[in-house]
């Protein structure tokens, strides 16, 4: 497994590089609309997500890869890599920096590994299950000092979620006086729970490979999360994380169904 992080770094970083190369040229870009005309697909995507297939593929053949963009290709060793070439592409095709290389493993549903690098920023993160949390090789934990009061709460909703049951989580978090951020990217936010930024993190309806590595990432850090149905990686599910002490009360107040 040490030697999977290390890969993974080392990919997600180099996928990073190839997706700053398509961000500096975005206006070039051949986009596509996928469920709405807000869920975009670009060229970058695919490229960015074509190499990272192929390297797993070469580095460790016998292993799963669940993608964003070109689905599900089975293994045989017990261990999926579940990956999102560029996750924010609203983001990144807007010219805003909050976008991330996201790239998670998981055995049984569980995560296991997780490195999330954000090019715009010069920031890896990165998790072995067991062997806690970095950033840019510096440990990182989830804030012990700040609740949903004091700190800020990042939330992420889509069309699969109403907007009257989005707007109710956010009236929600208003009442007791928190506020929140949506950067565009949930993987990126669930980083920022990991690294004490963001005191959560919660969404309705999310899929896999938005949140693996971040799962993974807040749990080597000292957070608390929602598990992610083991039988269902290819389905969108919920997902929460915070900090422990704060993790209940967000629950709550993020309880609403998807759409």
């Amino acid at each position: 497994m040490a030697e999977r992080l290390a890969f993974a770094k080392r990919t997600a970083e180099m996928a990073g590089a190839l997706a700053m190369e398509y961000f500096h040229q975005r206006d070039r870009l051949t986009v596509e609309a996928k469920r709405n005309p807000q869920d975009l697909v670009s060229e970058a995507d695919r490229a960015v997500e074509k190499l990272i297939r192929e390297r797993i593929a070469a580095a460790f053949a016998d292993d799963g890869i669940l993608g964003e963009e070109f689905g599900l290709e089975l293994g045989v060793s017990g261990l999926t890599w579940v990956i999102d070439p560029i996750d924010g592409t609203s983001p990144f095709l807007n010219g805003m920096p909050n976008w991330c290389v996201s790239m998670g493993a998981c055995i049984d549903g569980e995560p296991v590994l997780g490195v999330i690098a954000a090019p715009c920023f010069n920031e890896c993160y990165s998790a072995l299950r067991g062997g806690g949390a970095t950033l840019n090789g510096v440990s990182i934990r989830v804030t012990s000092t700040l609740d949903l009061r004091t700190g800020v709460v990042g939330l992420g909703s889509n069309d699969r979620v109403t907007p009257a049951a989005a707007a109710r989580i956010v009236e929600s978090l208003f009442e007791i006086g928190g506020s929140f951020v949506r950067n565009g990217s949930g993987a990126l936010m669930l980083a920022y729970v990991a690294a004490g930024r963001l005191v959560g993190y919660a969404e309705p309806s999310m899929n896999a490979w938005d949140c693996m590595a971040g799962y993974c990432l807040v749990t080597e850090a000292g957070g608390t999360v929602l598990p992610f149905p083991q039988n269902g990686l290819r389905e969108p599910a919920r997902v929460l994380a915070a900090a422990p002490a704060s993790y209940a009360e967000l629950e709550q107040i993020s309880a609403v169904a998807p759409e």
